[in-house]
């Protein structure tokens, strides 16, 4: 009764006193405690703190050295060369294993250092340990993060199978962008944000407001039939880190898209390249600026005359818009600037798209296109025809890669 009243004892010390000590520390409290519980105190001990035997003794030692002993001991926690060495060290091939595991599981923009791995560290440590490699799951995060990898939270990419050119076309893309940067001619890229209901409605994230009086926004976002939805297609420019955003009212048509580009190189565009003879635009395979969508081909047509100059387009390969530059270098820092604000009219959402800036210079301008465009425009196979003969296909993958020359 007596022994259960001290371990009691023990135990509520060591909760409190424990985290607070250091390896060494730690076994010479518990020694002491043993020591002053007599006979049996070391199983005592043990038992009350989750401490090994051989590790209270070891204390026991330490307390019966002599205060000069002591005094140098207190310099170190561990004995030179104590502790357990780094896996990597005493099974030197954890780490090519890990990697040949990885490797066919990696994700990511092969223009981009960053990667990441399909695959949980719980399932990576168990093959690791049927390869003769035992590890623990939070080593191979550890090695992981050493070797470049993070730990990231669901990202949207896939939106269709894997093609298998996927990185093929994007060594295509970045070798065209290369060369254009080389050549001093302008690259864009181009895309559709998500469209946004106008009005008092609740935006995610959160602003500063004086304590207790939030914006208060509408209970349901129904649309509002009179300002209805703000469709904002950007323009971003990769070599001068500016963008163009403009906020269509009406429908996100492949008109509407060129329109847009045409507005940028009137306002921005011409200025930075006057010396211009092609401009290279990245885009996504689907939606308004499709790679199958015979109207935005021929609105392209239209847009060379009207700048005369080339046109090189390069589409993105399926199950991959997220990589678009425009994505995390103008649309990101747009939200995050009209996050918890709700978007009241258009000339708010125009401003706040404007106001847009970051630490690395970020400039954007905005303009409300008022404009109305029609849905449902077809294209003949006649006019298709006529197309194609300034229409030029690239030798790979002429459906994702084509250029347009102007009229003449």
């Amino acid at each position: 009764m007596q022994d259960a009243k001290i371990e009691a004892r023990i135990r509520q010390k060591y909760r409190l006193v424990g985290v607070e000590l250091d390896e060494r520390r730690r076994r010479q409290w518990a020694a002491a405690e043993a020591r002053d519980a007599g006979w049996g105190g070391i199983s005592l001990v043990a038992r009350a703190t989750g401490l090994s035997r051989p590790t209270i003794m070891e204390g026991l030692k330490e307390l019966e050295l002599s205060s000069k002993s002591r005094a140098v001991a207190m310099a170190r926690v561990r004995s030179p060369g104590g502790g357990r060495r780094p896996l990597t060290q005493s099974d030197p091939g954890l780490l090519d294993a890990l990697e040949r595991l990885i490797d066919p599981a990696t994700r990511g923009d092969p223009m981009s250092p960053l990667r990441w791995t399909c695959k949980s560290t719980d399932k990576l440590a168990e093959e690791l340990t049927r390869q003769n490699h035992p590890v623990s799951d939070r080593t191979v995060a550890l090695l992981l993060k050493q070797q470049g990898y993070s730990l990231q939270a669901n990202r949207k990419t896939r939106e269709g199978s894997s093609h298998p050119d996927r990185n093929a076309q994007f060594e295509y893309i970045n070798r065209q962008v290369m060369s254009f940067q080389k050549r001093q001619q302008p690259v864009i890229s181009v895309d559709t944000k998500k469209k946004e209901l106008v009005g008092e409605f609740k935006n995610a994230g959160e602003e500063w407001q004086p304590k207790g009086q939030p914006e208060k926004v509408k209970v349901h976002d129904f649309p509002d039939k009179k300002l209805g939805k703000a469709i904002p297609y950007g323009v971003y420019d990769l070599a001068c880190n500016e963008g163009w955003v403009s906020v269509g009212i009406d429908h996100d048509t492949a008109e509407f898209a060129c329109a847009s580009i045409q507005r940028w190189w009137n306002e921005m565009g011409s200025a930075r390249f006057p010396r211009a003879k092609e401009l290279l635009i990245t885009a996504d395979g689907g939606g308004s600026n499709s790679s199958r969508n015979r109207l935005w081909k021929k609105s392209l047509q239209n847009l060379a005359n009207e700048l005369g100059i080339t046109l090189r387009v390069c589409h993105f390969p399926p199950g991959t818009s997220k990589w678009n530059k425009i994505e995390h270098r103008l649309f990101c820092f747009i939200t995050k600037n009209w996050r918890g604000r709700p978007l009241t009219t258009y000339e708010v959402i125009v401003n706040l798209i404007a106001s847009t800036t970051t630490k690395t210079g970020l400039i954007v301008r905005a303009a409300l296109d008022s404009r109305q465009y029609e849905t449902g425009v077809k294209v003949t196979d006649e006019e298709l025809e006529h197309l194609h003969l300034r229409l030029t296909p690239a030798k790979f993958h002429g459906n994702w890669n084509y250029s347009i020359k102007p009229a003449r």
